[in-house]
């Protein structure tokens, strides 16, 4: 499945100027042979806004959501997008995964909030691995600091992930988790990971771009720079299941051994 991979801050505070790149990029995606696009964390309304987070926060079935379908249905692809997810009162660092014929198949909650800013303004989610079936590829989704914990991402090799959407907001001057943490979790985890991060001077912030898309064997396939940039990679299910039979790590575990990790 080609993956494209969407390198952008958008333009923070205005998610109908965030609506028009997605759109441009879902175009430009699409024409490359694209059927996946995936943007970085909180795309639609960007990172560093402040307490205008709450105010720019939506449903998940809201109008931004609507607008999303609509792209993702006219250019023919699915779309994974972050963004701010208002529930009543609370409001969670969100990414929602639309397909192609517009429907909303799964929509993931941040687990592990990231700084001061993420832990005053989000509530934590609760549901660790979520996942749906696309174009024939187990599909989950997880958001920034959630990679770096191993156990969130060994938890969705052990539940059968084949491709980990992971929008993000890496900023310096922690570069080497997107150079090396998240190859490595592709690696002992065997699975594919889009790593999609924001770019250049936001607020406080420093994104810190490199942009990726690794394969089981560690490999990225895809490697973005520090500008914006939309970059595509293949995510293969034959070159997945032969990287599986080779590697044993999965099959070695000895699960009786880790009570102590709980």
């Amino acid at each position: 499945m080609r993956t494209a991979l969407l390198q952008s801050s958008g333009r923070p505070g205005s998610t109908a100027e965030n609506l028009k790149v997605l759109d441009e990029a879902a175009g430009r995606a699409a024409a490359a042979g694209a059927a996946l696009l995936v943007t970085s964390e909180l795309f639609l309304t960007g990172y560093a806004v402040g307490d205008d987070i709450g105010v720019l926060a939506e449903p998940a079935d809201g109008d931004a959501a609507d607008a999303v379908a609509e792209i993702a249905g006219r250019h023919g692809l699915a779309v994974a997008y972050g963004y701010p997810e208002r529930d009543g009162e609370r409001v969670f660092n969100s990414v929602q995964l639309v397909a192609a014929d517009g429907t909303r198949p799964a929509n993931y909650r941040k687990t592990h909030l990231f700084g001061c800013f993420e832990r005053d303004h989000f509530t934590p989610g609760e549901q660790p691995v979520v996942q749906t079936e696309l174009n024939g590829l187990t599909v989950g989704l997880m958001i920034c600091y959630d990679v770096e914990f191993p156990e969130n991402v060994r938890a969705h090799a052990l539940a059968g992930t084949d491709l980990l959407l992971v929008p993000t907001a890496q900023m310096h001057p922690f570069q080497f988790v997107a150079e090396s943490v998240v190859p490595v979790r592709a690696f002992e985890n065997q699975m594919y990971v889009a790593y999609v991060n924001r770019v250049g001077p936001e607020g406080e912030f420093e994104f810190v771009g490199l942009s990726t898309l690794a394969g089981p064997d560690g490999v990225a396939r895809a490697r973005a720079g520090r500008a914006e940039e939309l970059i595509l990679a293949d995510a293969d299910p034959a070159f997945l299941a032969a990287s599986r039979e080779a590697n044993p790590y999965l099959r070695d575990r000895r699960p009786g051994l880790y009570g102590a990790l709980a």
